[in-house]
């Protein structure tokens, strides 16, 4: 099933700020036509890299994270970007630094940003990932041609962002103030076994089953609050089941977690509108 709503797409919209685990950035052609016109606020309480969120115009923006070391990438970019391209150009991109780096433990706000957005612009594949200690563990990527700052891609990032609040905390709290008439889009965390399209109830620390559950009753709340309502999840019968008031479309992706191109498999993904 498919829509075709009239949205308020930014033109020559911005790349996200950067790749993140389940990024929306493929998908953006068939996720932005149900978050339809944006006439109000729009609230993204998972933000990530940002890739709907920079692909979207909205004279209000609410965004936010569980993760303080993403919402504190935005805010320095927000508020100090001019300190923290300064910091950026320091580094070097080698595998020598980029371990020293990788190692790093920096007490500052704007190193605390500097320092992530190096390590995912260089890591293998531009991934972020962490460990069970919550350390960042992913090799060197080898891309010796990339630039480690992309100053007018900073900038513009800035100007996106300089009515936006950013907030950092649970989603309910991010989007809890959103009225009639807002959108909020909501991209949990979710994993899907690529073999058979089956949802992963995983790692509770992320997002527990709880959490998915306190999710589609909190989106549901707000549907009934008159809100547009956007929920990006996995294809599994088990999250279908809690959200029997939305509208639900089925999407394929391709799979990017085998790093052989030939292993990789079309994935399917939901996407539930409310109101229904």
């Amino acid at each position: 099933m498919s829509a075709r709503v009239e949205c308020n797409v930014e033109n020559g919209s911005r790349p996200p700020l950067m790749k993140w685990p389940g990024g929306k950035r493929r998908l953006l052609h068939l996720i932005l036509p149900h978050l339809g016109r944006i006439s109000g606020g729009y609230f993204e309480p998972f933000i990530g890299g940002g890739a709907v969120f920079f692909a979207l115009k909205a004279a209000r923006s609410v965004i936010g994270d569980t993760n303080p070391e993403v919402t504190n990438c935005y805010r320095q970019i927000q508020s100090n970007v001019d300190n923290l391209i300064q910091r950026l150009r320091r580094l070097e991109n080698s595998e020598h630094e980029y371990y020293r780096i990788r190692e790093w433990e920096p007490l500052g706000d704007v190193d605390r940003a500097a320092r992530m957005l190096y390590l995912t612009r260089l890591s293998f594949n531009g991934i972020y990932r962490q460990n069970l200690k919550g350390k960042f563990n992913v090799p060197y990527g080898y891309k010796k041609h990339l630039q480690v700052v992309e100053e007018d891609h900073l900038k513009a990032i800035q100007a996106r962002l300089r009515k936006t609040v950013i907030r950092t905390g649970d989603f309910a709290a991010t989007a809890g103030d959103a009225v009639a008439g807002d959108t909020v889009y909501f991209d949990p965390p979710y994993t899907v076994a690529h073999g058979n399209n089956g949802f992963v109830k995983y790692n509770a620390r992320i997002f527990s089953w709880e959490d998915q559950r306190r999710l589609a009753a909190f989106a549901n709340r707000l549907v009934q609050r008159g809100c547009r309502v956007v929920v990006s999840n996995a294809d599994h019968a088990s999250i279908d089941e809690l959200y029997p008031y939305f509208k639900r479309f089925r999407i394929e992706r391709p799979s990017v977690i085998a790093a052989d191109a030939e292993f990789r498999k079309v994935v399917t993904e939901s996407v539930f509108v409310g109101p229904r």
